[in-house]
């Protein structure tokens, strides 16, 4: 049975030492790892790459699960492992739900494993 990973506060963007800067400590590699294992998935990857492509505000759960060709409800958990990372939001309209991606949180995840990754 796979080792259950403790549970914490997500909502916002990484905030620790960089990676590269030297060791961190447990709860700093717990926080890094918990979003990079929400975005170890062939499929949270392309569901980000559609986010962060889209002009829309945010697209909904249909079209998603259109574009990559899988159920709604498969899609739903996606989202929803994207969205305990911090790295997606999402909002109720009427019957449908739009989820956005939040760059602000991919940006700190790059900064915090190499801060000169974006220079």
């Amino acid at each position: 049975m796979p080792k259950t990973l403790p549970v914490i506060d997500m909502s916002t963007p990484v905030c620790c030492a960089p990676v590269a800067a030297g060791p961190v400590d447990d709860d700093a590699a717990l926080e890094v790892a918990l979003r990079l294992k929400a975005l170890a998935d062939p499929v949270r990857v392309k569901l980000m790459s559609l986010m962060l492509a889209s002009r829309e505000m945010g697209l909904t759960t249909g079209v998603l699960a259109d574009t990559v060709g899988l159920r709604e409800s498969t899609v739903s958990h996606h989202l929803t492992q994207l969205r305990s990372a911090g790295l997606i939001t999402s909002e109720r309209r009427g019957m449908s739900v739009d989820h956005q991606a939040r760059r602000e949180a991919l940006s700190a995840l790059c900064v915090v494993l190499d801060p000169d990754c974006c220079r």
